[in-house]
């Protein structure tokens, strides 16, 4: 790779995190991961409770400083240069920071403050971000009287008022009715295409609606790291959905070789999990047509993202 190619791959990445690791005591919550943010992508972050996903961001935002490792946020050194750092990045953590006695207006006004946005672009500032959240009509309003919707959009506002170049968004939807839902995933969408988002949440129709990148945490590593379509198609081979008309028990077509289980579902169908680099199909289509199973169906498994996030943190990562 060229200089100028090297140079233009460091600039398009606004945050990186090489070998980041945190220790409790004895025990390595975060334990050598790895990531890595484009400009303008949204990237899902996802993990069972535990994962570290939580100790993760707030080490990327300055929060809590790492046993190892080191954060670059649009090139600064998060240790080095932590306020330099942190000017480029705009945080929701799942409880919104919010001041339930201001109201919007004010707040934004406080929080713009706050990020040392000069005073002679503060109230554009204020405004814009007032607009981009849907917050127009409630700009005089406390913010302790408004709906858990709308506080939710005026701590999406308090983190993106001073521009930053990367928005951490985490469970920003957590409580929320379903149009407010559809509205805030819409919002955090169209902050994609301006900024860097990283997106916790458990919600995984939410990863597929809103996310171009997902990395999957378990146990304190990273297991996964890669587009949603990659994820799926990487574990489409690795299952097999079997129709039956005269089925045997699940347990005789476990045994087969290369079928690491056979789960039982509905209408005399099995899903099967295939060991890697193993493919049992024409095992299975022998066996069936010499025990007379009566074979309708055999193919790969249409995988969703759900079925792929619990087998692979499920067990422990390897």
């Amino acid at each position: 790779m060229s200089s100028l190619s090297l140079s233009t791959a460091a600039a398009a990445a606004t945050l990186r995190a090489d070998g980041l690791s945190r220790r409790f005591g004895g025990r390595a919550a975060v334990d050598g991961i790895n990531l890595e943010l484009k400009r303008g992508e949204v990237l899902g972050f996802l993990g069972p409770n535990g994962a570290g996903k939580t100790t993760t961001m707030q080490m990327l935002t300055g929060n809590l400083a790492p046993t190892t490792g080191s954060v670059s946020i649009c090139g600064v050194d998060l240790l080095a240069s932590p306020v330099a750092a942190k000017s480029h990045l705009g945080y929701l953590p799942e409880v919104p920071p919010l001041y339930r006695d201001l109201n919007v207006a004010e707040f934004l006004e406080l929080v713009a403050r706050l990020h040392r946005v000069p005073k002679a672009r503060r109230a554009t500032a204020v405004n814009r971000a007032s607009e981009r959240c849907g917050l127009g009509d409630v700009r005089r309003k406390l913010i302790g009287a408004l709906s858990k919707g709308y506080q939710q959009r005026v701590g999406i506002a308090q983190a993106i008022v001073h521009e930053p170049d990367i928005i951490i968004l985490d469970e920003p939807t957590v409580g929320l009715d379903p149009n407010q839902i559809r509205d805030i995933r819409a919002l955090i969408r169209e902050l994609g295409n301006a900024h860097s988002v990283i997106l916790s949440t458990h919600i995984l129709p939410e990863v597929e609606a809103i996310c171009d990148r997902v990395q999957i945490m378990h146990h304190g590593k990273m297991v996964y790291a890669d587009t949603i379509a990659e994820l799926k198609q990487l574990h489409n081979g690795r299952t097999l959905l079997l129709g039956l008309n005269q089925p045997p028990d699940a347990s005789e077509l476990a045994a087969i070789p290369g079928v690491a289980s056979a789960e039982p579902l509905a209408d005399n169908q099995f899903r099967l999990r295939v060991t890697p680099n193993a493919d049992p199909t024409e095992r299975i289509v022998a066996l069936a047509a010499q025990k007379q199973w009566g074979l309708r169906q055999i193919g790969p498994a249409q995988t969703s993202l759900e079925d792929v996030f619990v087998n692979l943190t499920r067990h422990d990562a390897s």
